[in-house]
């Protein structure tokens, strides 16, 4: 029998893990899955406090859905794209039924196995629907790593892919209430500031020459940024001005995460296409894709469709994700997160930041929250900076999580808060607890610093 130190030693020696340098890393071995925990290779159960990488939604192990991925796999497993094959036709119909466009005028998907693919895919078709080539994205945004993808993205993960081998991106600076960066604190000045910020780039850029502009309706992997009122709306406005087609990537925050089947739903605001991934299986599978309007997919019925993928549309993919909407719907976990976990969260959460002073801002919605640390909250100091090349004393933080039994995530002063839409109270009440407790270690190695 392999044991756990084997096991680290195995995935040391014959796997490169993500974002992190190889050396010296000494992470648990994660073996099972149930409900809200994780399990390690020795027993120690982790209160999975981020969903993962907020994806999964259902927590770990939803039966339904392992159910349907078993008969599945005794009926079939892989299927050519270019044929039709029932899952897809029946996973794109509850797609477009939970869609901002259900009842009006529908819309249609184009299936990938990831986030990325889906937001190169959806540039893609903003190009062709248009016949302009340039893609407005926001400074602080993450859009995946791929090389197209991470040309779409705004922050330090891009930065390895330079030079960008996909032309006409073109950023700008999206709206930011608690550290905004058009100087103001009052948040409709700021929505004002915004628009008009993303105005002038527009008329800079030829309006003409721009195709789409792509955004994360709240930004996730960098801070959990709520918008402020009206700024999506605005922006829904300018496109329309300017016949410019508005993607939200709705990667992280689709299928309940906002407290809604979509954060557009949420909001409000009926955008031109939603790339999603991560919680369409709960991400029991790899599956991702491109929902569009009705309006703008008609386009290609008279016209080839100029994309494709080995794996679109697999068929154990479309099992696991028909199960999950079926589970989502069935439980209410599309709205549960606004009705339900954002209070607990808020109020919570809300506790933590009375009590520990390194705290300055608490945000969120729905089931999808941060912590953003400060070193002086008057002056509102990141603890650490954004996209700087250390991480401080954020390591004690996370080192005493994984200690206390809790996984969460997070990017230099920000932890994500963003546990699976199963979680019940005192499952919440018990990982709170274990963080209250982390945050106090990181306060005592931030003031061991400052001597």
């Amino acid at each position: 029998m392999i044991v756990a130190e084997d096991l680290k030693t195995l995935h040391r020696d014959y796997v490169l893990t993500p974002w992190i340098a190889q050396g010296n890393v000494d992470v648990p071995v994660i073996v099972r899955g149930e409900g809200v925990y994780l399990f390690d290779a020795d027993g120690k159960r982790y209160t999975d406090l981020s969903s993962g990488l907020v994806a999964a939604n259902l927590g770990h192990g939803y039966k339904s859905v392992l159910d349907a991925m078993h008969a599945q796999i005794d009926r079939l497993c892989f299927s050519p794209t270019n044929w039709f094959q029932d899952g897809r036709a029946k996973l794109g119909q509850s797609l477009v039924a939970i869609s901002p466009w259900a009842g009006k005028e529908g819309g249609r998907v184009f299936y990938t196995t990831s986030g990325a693919q889906a937001n190169e895919d959806a540039v893609k078709f903003a190009r062709m629907l248009t016949g302009r080539h340039k893609i407005l994205t926001a400074y602080r945004s993450f859009h995946g790593s791929a090389a197209g993808a991470a040309a779409l993205t705004g922050e330090n993960r891009r930065w390895n892919n330079e030079p960008e081998i996909m032309p006409g991106v073109v950023r700008f600076w999206a709206n930011y209430p608690y550290r905004s960066p058009f100087h103001t604190d009052d948040p409709k000045v700021e929505v004002e500031r915004a628009l008009q910020h993303v105005r002038d780039v527009i008329a800079a850029e030829n309006a003409d020459s721009v195709a789409a502009l792509l955004i994360e309706p709240v930004v996730g992997s960098n801070g959990v940024i709520v918008p402020a009122d009206g700024y999506l709306a605005g922006l829904r406005a300018l496109c329309d001005e300017h016949g410019i087609l508005l993607i939200f990537d709705e990667v992280m925050t689709g299928f309940g995460r906002t407290g809604a089947a979509f954060a557009a739903i949420r909001f409000n605001v009926v955008p031109d296409m939603i790339t999603f991934a991560k919680g369409v299986t709960s991400a029991y599978a790899p599956l991702g894709g491109v929902l569009i309007r009705e309006k703008l997919a008609q386009t290609f019925d008279t016209r080839p469709l100029g994309a494709g993928h080995t794996y679109s549309g697999h068929p154990l993919n479309m099992a696991t994700a028909i199960a999950a909407i079926e589970a989502y719907q069935a439980g209410g976990y599309f709205e549960r997160g606004r009705t339900t976990i954002e209070g607990w969260l808020r109020t919570k959460l809300g506790k933590l930041k009375e009590k520990h002073e390194l705290i300055g801002d608490v945000r969120g919605i729905g089931a999808f929250f941060a912590l953003e640390f400060v070193s002086d909250r008057a002056k509102r100091t990141p603890l650490i900076p954004w996209q700087g090349k250390s991480q401080g004393v954020m390591p004690t933080l996370f080192g005493a999580l994984r200690k206390a039994g809790v996984y969460a995530f997070g990017r230099y002063n920000v932890i994500h808060i963003a546990p699976p839409l199963v979680i019940e109270e005192a499952e919440l009440d018990e990982a709170i607890a274990k963080l209250d407790g982390a945050l106090g270690e990181l306060e005592s190695a931030y003031a061991a610093s400052l001597k």
